[in-house]
């Protein structure tokens, strides 16, 4: 009896271990689709609202890059109490929910908090936010990547080799004072000439760090940064990736940076072909257009070198 005991103990440890490293090596998706349903973005996009501030999500911003879409940026304590926590945590202090219209129905989608914490390190994995969202929206499955990305390899992720880290930021602007910051970037927000304008913006209490979602209409000869641009080339899959915008800045201690568009869009398309058609090589010119877009729209001085 004691034989059969330890034999049972030994097992129930093994598949203890296993599901562990099972769970530890999951595969996330960089979405969330709620749900598929006949109507128009308007009407739909109010009914989703409604469910999201029922909930307790604050929504701090709403773009419609095109006719056929609107995101809303929503965000709540849970979000922030992490960013604030997390170094350049503020990137995802805010998660997109997605209204598009594609054919005859309209796909309602989120940005998974979760895929989204370890991909921006931040301290926890967001899954309760991620629960959150399912309930109040629906949940009908992940999607993005065809296979999904592990939870380690989106805390070092790197596309391809000599593309750059989450770390590897670019730093668009210094002005030495956070309020200053602040204050430079709202203006220069509203009078620049390349087609960058504020979507939402997000302080984190306690922490001199606020993120500001932009929308980029690329103007100015840099039509490559426009986020319509961008989309038709590479948003082609049936279930659309709307959530990948608005772009992010942060302004930290004074000095404002982005993600570079060789990592912050790959992260919203990993498994986008380096090659082809719809693929990186599609928007070459863009990685460099959305620096000096970014670096103008913030009052920075752009130096190509």
């Amino acid at each position: 009896m004691k034989l059969i005991k330890f034999l049972m103990l030994g097992v129930s440890l093994f598949y203890a271990v296993m599901g562990i490293a099972i769970a530890a090596d999951k595969k996330l998706m960089t979405y969330i689709l709620a749900e598929k349903k006949a109507g128009d973005v308007a009407t739909v996009t109010a009914t989703t609202k409604a469910k999201l501030s029922k909930a307790g999500f604050e929504i701090v911003g709403e773009y419609s890059p095109y006719s056929t879409a609107t995101i809303l940026i929503v965000t709540n304590e849970t979000l922030k109490a992490n960013a604030a926590s997390s170094d350049f945590g503020a990137f995802g202090a805010g998660q997109r929910v997605t209204i598009t219209k594609v054919g005859d129905e309209v796909q309602v989608a989120f940005t998974n908090p979760t895929y989204m914490s370890h991909a921006y390190r931040m301290k926890g994995d967001l899954k309760s936010v991620t629960a959150k969202l399912k309930s109040t929206l629906g949940d009908q499955g992940g999607f993005g990547p065809n296979k999904g990305v592990t939870a380690k390899k989106l805390r070092d992720y790197q596309y391809k080799w000599l593309m750059p880290y989450f770390d590897d930021s670019l730093n668009l602007a210094d002005y030495g004072n956070q309020q200053i910051a602040l204050e430079k970037v709202e203006a220069a927000l509203k009078n620049n000439k390349v087609g960058v304008k504020k979507v939402y913006r997000i302080d984190l209490a306690g922490k001199e760090e606020t993120v500001i979602g932009v929308s980029m209409a690329g103007l100015d000869n840099l039509e490559c940064s426009g986020d319509k641009y961008i989309m038709n080339e590479i948003d082609f899959k049936k279930v659309k990736s709307t959530g990948h915008l608005p772009y992010e800045i942060i302004i930290s201690k004074g000095t404002v940076y982005a993600l570079p568009a060789e990592f912050r869009i790959a992260i919203s398309f990993p498994d986008l072909s380096m090659m082809g058609s719809n693929s990186f090589m599609s928007i070459m010119c863009a990685p460099l257009a959305i620096q000096e877009a970014l670096t103008v729209a913030v009052g920075g001085e752009f130096d190509e070198d």
